[in-house]
């Protein structure tokens, strides 16, 4: 693909962001609302339930094989080409912050839609449309995305631990999600020193990737040095060397790559194509299809049986010294020397003729690595191992942003547990009676309200929208890495977790449980009103975690605490709003929790902090007082002085500042500030919080 530079057309005018683009965006905390979705109030968890699935993946694999003169099947099979399309719908998933991933059908939309890497994958979604229309509300493209390629795995012979259903449509583009500050396509204008040194939390080498250039970094055919890459940008997407082999190896058994065409015949992408396409892009000419598509610029099929799931792949790996060489379009690409005759494979439209095969600089860099060559070596000696690792990491790569099992609504999944899926004990929801004694010994353990509020705080607020991950439940504060995060006070969560663990065994009650309570037994004592707490978490054991995977959750930033690991790129106030996002908060549960937060004690800086630890609507008031003038004294800190007599009266941050700066916040600031109005704070602060304590409580939504 040629890089693509566009500007804004000028009928478009100025937009706010235009006159000033340093203003704080609150739209990534309105996405998604009710007026987006046209189904309105509809409980898609429920009506998956019914379908008939069966019947669904026949009608997949009738479509795979009722090849479409639009649109010709290679081989007279469209499987291959549907799990590009599934692959390429959950691949987009980076661990850095959950997001990305085939949760939401997200590839209909721009920029997924109209990414280099996906080209042509706009006519998988329409091959799939009879089905969609067929099933309608009970399948949602989400689930379709990935059932078509588990569907094709298992129609062509392939191993595969199912499907499982529940992943909900989004219904327009994702503002919250970073994919790289470049404006061309394919720039790489996102690394430090080092190919190592990927700007977080991206995980693709280039704009418009989903994982490496397949012809190597940046184009240069060196496998060794596309190895790193790949090893790079696969750990950062949750998979581990042999989870990475056996998806490439896997993937890689099945179809082709298309490189026949002339790249400057190649029109428009979705998004960019005119009125009259229809939403469908990368036009080529009439003569342009099956045999003569064009798409990535590589060429040629990886395997002589390119519908059949077989040791094919690795036999010829491994079994070829390979050449480089240029495939017709001018990409880099490697073919055998002295091909054996019946390792070609046919052509594509059935005409007999045969083709030799074709290995990309990524496919080499699995034989020249020695740890992939190693893994390779192994799975050519036993296919049953090679079949299982690739089943495995296949179901990981679609379900990883799904969070636990609870969240698989249907389906025809495997009966397993894997430690990707966070697993936690089962709880046990506690009476009336048994919460109000656990409320009275965390009452009576000299706990201060701020050591109740911030422990419960921190336990919850690591939950991830976008992957489901973190939360209170299973209490992993407790375990490695969480308890030694800087941002959870390591030396004060112990001693609160001292008297936590004292008080679930007195009890009976979970740690998690304990937890959560706790934050309400400290509201409580800070507003004099009641709190409502939900019962029945978990507590999981450090053999359910893992580690290296959760580490990718401690908060480099936390403006709900005032914590901050040091000046990065972007605003704290920017860090604060992509945290809150992540929680599903709206900008007026961001400022409720904010504001009474503060007025409790919480804040790791020591600034920001106004009140006697009250929780009532004084935070604010003293926010919008205008008998100070504020300067910056650090990047991060801001120094308060009385107007009259110049005397130093309170500090605070960006994060606290921002909600008397920003005319947005500022609005709703003046809402809770207001005389008639601190019942309504309080009342907003507790629904916002119990919103962060149930978070990850899928039972109950």
């Amino acid at each position: 693909m040629t890089a693509d530079k566009r500007t804004m057309a000028t009928s478009a005018g100025t937009a706010n962001k235009d006159w000033w683009p340093n203003q704080l965006d609150l739209d990534i905390l309105r996405q998604h609302d009710s007026k987006s979705n046209p189904l309105g109030d509809f409980n898609y968890r429920e009506a998956v339930k019914t379908l008939d699935f069966d019947a669904v993946k026949a009608d997949i694999k009738n479509v795979m094989k009722d090849s479409q003169d639009w649109w010709p099947a290679d081989y007279g099979h469209y499987g291959p080409f549907f799990i590009r399309m599934t692959w390429h719908a959950a691949g987009t998933y980076r661990s850095g912050d959950g997001r990305g991933g085939g949760n939401t059908g997200a590839q209909r939309f721009a920029p997924l839609n109209s990414w280099p890497d996906n080209g042509n994958l706009d006519k998988a979604r329409r091959l799939l449309w009879p089905i969609k229309k067929k099933y309608g509300n009970k399948l949602s493209w989400a689930d379709l995305l990935v059932v078509a390629g588990n569907v094709a795995i298992e129609d062509m012979g392939g191993p595969n631990h199912g499907t499982a259903l529940g992943r909900e449509d989004i219904w327009h583009p994702e503002k919250d999600i970073y994919w790289g500050s470049e404006d061309v396509w394919l720039g790489d204008n996102r690394y430090g020193k080092s190919r190592q040194d990927l700007e977080n939390p991206l995980a693709a080498v280039q704009m418009g990737l989903i994982y490496v250039n397949p012809e190597g970094p940046n184009g240069n055919p060196d496998p060794l040095l596309s190895a790193q890459d790949v090893r790079e940008t696969f750990g950062r997407m949750a998979m581990n060397d042999e989870e990475t082999f056996a998806l490439v190896a896997g993937g890689h058994t099945f179809g082709k790559a298309h490189g026949r065409g002339k790249p400057e015949n190649v029109g428009p992408d979705p998004e960019a194509a005119p009125l009259e396409k229809q939403g469908l892009g990368w036009e080529m000419p009439e003569d342009a299809k099956g045999k003569n598509t064009m798409t990535s610029g590589v060429e040629g099929p990886w395997t002589y049986t390119p519908t059949t799931w077989d040791m094919s792949y690795l036999d010829v790996l491994f079994g070829y010294d390979w050449e480089l060489t240029k495939s017709p379009a001018g990409a880099h690409i490697w073919q055998p020397k002295e091909i054996k005759e019946d390792h070609m494979a046919p052509e594509v439209d059935g005409s007999g003729e045969k083709v030799t095969l074709m290995m990309t600089t990524a496919d080499m860099s699995l034989k020249m690595d020695p740890t992939y060559n190693e893994i390779g070596q192994r799975f050519r000696k036993d296919p049953e191992a090679f079949g299982e690792a690739f089943a495995r990491a296949w179901f990981k790569l679609l379900h990883r942003d799904m969070g636990p099992k609870s969240n698989y609504a249907a389906g025809d999944f495997k009966d397993a547990d894997y430690i990707w899926q966070d697993p936690v004990t089962a709880g046990k929801s506690l009476s009336g009676d048994e919460i109000t004694a656990v409320k009275s010994k965390i009452s009576a353990s000299g706990l201060s309200v701020q050591e109740m509020v911030e422990t419960a705080w921190a336990s919850a607020s690591t939950f991830r929208g976008s992957d489901k991950r973190g939360g209170a439940n299973g209490a992993r504060i407790r375990l490695a890495p969480q308890k030694d995060w800087g941002a959870n006070n390591p030396d004060q969560l112990s001693k609160v977790l001292g008297v936590y663990e004292t008080i679930a065994s007195e009890t009976g009650a979970s740690v998690a449980d304990v937890i959560v309570i706790g934050g309400a037994v400290g509201i409580e004592k800070a507003s004099g009103v009641s709190v409502d707490v939900t019962t029945g978490r978990g507590d999981a054991t450090q053999e359910m975690t893992d580690v290296d995977s959760f580490a990718y959750l401690e908060p480099r930033a936390d403006g709900f605490r005032n914590y901050v690991e040091k000046e990065f790129a972007v605003s704290t106030e920017e860090m604060m709003l992509d945290k809150a996002q992540l929680l599903g908060l709206t900008p007026s549960e961001m400022t409720a929790l904010v504001g009474g937060l503060r007025a409790m004690g919480v804040s790791a800086t020591g600034e920001g902090l106004w009140g006697d630890g009250t929780l009532n609507n004084s935070w604010f008031t003293t926010l919008l007082d205008m008998g100070v003038a504020w300067k910056k004294t650090g990047f991060n800190s801001y120094e308060a002085t009385d107007r009259v007599s110049g005397e130093k009266v309170r500090t605070a941050t960006r994060t606290d500042l921002v909600f008397g700066s920003n005319s947005e916040l500022r609005a709703i600031a003046e809402v809770y500030a207001q005389d008639d109005n601190n019942d309504k704070f309080v009342a907003d602060f507790v629904g916002a919080w119990n919103k962060v304590m149930n978070n990850d409580r899928f039972d109950l939504q």
